[in-house]
């Protein structure tokens, strides 16, 4: 029986994807093959042995130590793209608050007061200092073309607004789905420099921290509005509130509020509600779930932070041995020689590599001795070993 370790609160959706007869579900469960979690921050946390992978359903792993499981060996799921309606909505509605004035327009009405001639008098005196603007025939720039970037992308040029994208490394997957009127901006800073609107949907890596800063900021329109439902720091929250102050940017909306932008009359700061919906928190269940029973089960790797895609189809009567090794020259020569010398027969193989590491499988026939997956363990840059 299969055991998996859930840290938050998991949609029933995800967790009735395990078959109760197979698997040992629960946050109490103890020696588990794999954790599954949400927001818990697992870099302060003992991560036992046991654990063969784990998956988080969301599409951030800012929570997960990544580089110290690669060491391990151990698969790091997520979940692109289950949130990708969730946030694409909430980014549209940002663009709609900021555009018609609504925050503070409703902070006005709910400050009202008198009988009805007094409070419509006030309205209509008052509702002239919230003139805002609409958004067809306007500018987005979208920065980061992946699954929520293109959902953006498509959604605003569908409301009738020029789309402008940048994205370096966007997959042939993610391009085939965008749409063939949003135009390509060569860099960032021409970007920036066009868009009435800017919204950032890039992963928080060392390269993208403070993405948009100072420097980058001064090239945009000073009536142009900034969206961040990314992550707080690819933008440099001080380089805004400069910007903001000096009346060189129109406003800033963000998913992720400080005291530094708290009660700011230009920043709309949201509490974190990017993949808050009922619909958001069951496709990212489902899918973490997915991805760890198709590891558990067969070794396949899907969706992985660190480790490659790597899907084989099972051979019938066959025994899979699934190796997660460094990417060097030699090793599958190495493995397959061990193999040979067992006396099994490789009847599929499958080796694909990410960087610095690899993940190996092999189907053979025949009973696989321990002693065999010893060995496997022992190559230099072998990382782990399993037999399923």
């Amino acid at each position: 029986m299969h055991r998996i370790k859930t840290l938050n609160a998991i949609s029933s959706h995800g967790l009735n994807r395990f078959p109760k007869d197979e698997y040992q579900v629960g946050s109490d469960v103890e020696d588990a093959d794999a954790w599954l979690v949400r927001s818990a921050d697992l870099h302060q946390q003992t991560i036992p042995d046991s654990v063969l992978a784990v998956a988080r359903a969301g599409a951030g792993t800012n929570n997960i130590p990544v580089a110290n499981l690669s060491a391990r060996g151990i698969p790091v799921f997520y979940t692109p793209g289950a949130n990708a309606n969730a946030v694409k909505e909430l980014v549209l509605a940002g663009m709609l608050l900021s555009a018609r004035n609504i925050v503070p327009a409703l902070s006005f009405e709910q400050n009202l007061c008198g009988d009805d001639d007094g409070m419509s008098e006030a309205v209509e005196s008052g509702k002239k200092q919230f003139v805002g603007f609409e958004l067809p025939g306007r500018t987005l720039g979208v920065v980061g073309l992946g699954a929520i970037g293109v959902e953006v992308a498509n959604a605003a040029q569908a409301l009738g607004m020029k789309v402008l994208g940048f994205d370096p490394a966007i997959s042939i997957r993610h391009a085939w789905q965008l749409s063939s009127k949003v135009d390509r901006a060569s860099t960032i800073e021409e970007l920036l420099k066009r868009a009435d609107m800017v919204t950032v949907h890039v992963p928080l890596i060392d390269a993208t921290k403070n993405l948009v800063n100072a420097e980058r900021i001064a090239l945009m329109k000073n009536r142009a509005v900034l969206l961040n439902f990314a992550r707080a720091g690819i933008v440099d929250e001080q380089a805004v509130l400069g910007a903001l102050e000096a009346g060189e940017i129109r406003g800033y909306v963000c998913d992720f509020p400080s005291p530094a932008l708290h009660g700011h009359p230009k920043v709309i700061a949201l509490p974190h509600l990017g993949a808050s919906t009922i619909e958001a928190e069951a496709n990212c269940a489902v899918m973490a779930a997915d991805a760890l029973r198709d590891f558990l089960e067969n070794g396949n790797i899907t969706n992985s932070v660190n480790f490659p895609e790597a899907t084989l189809d099972r051979g019938e009567g066959t025994r899979r041995i699934a190796v997660a090794n460094r990417n060097v020259p030699n090793m599958v020569a190495e493995m397959s020689a061990l193999v040979g010398d067992a006396g099994l027969n490789i009847a599929n193989l499958l080796n694909k590599s990410r960087g610095d590491l690899a993940w190996t499988m092999f189907d053979v026939t025949g009973e696989v001795p321990e002693s065999l997956l010893e060995r496997i363990r022992a190559i230099g840059g072998v990382l782990s070993a399993r037999l399923i």
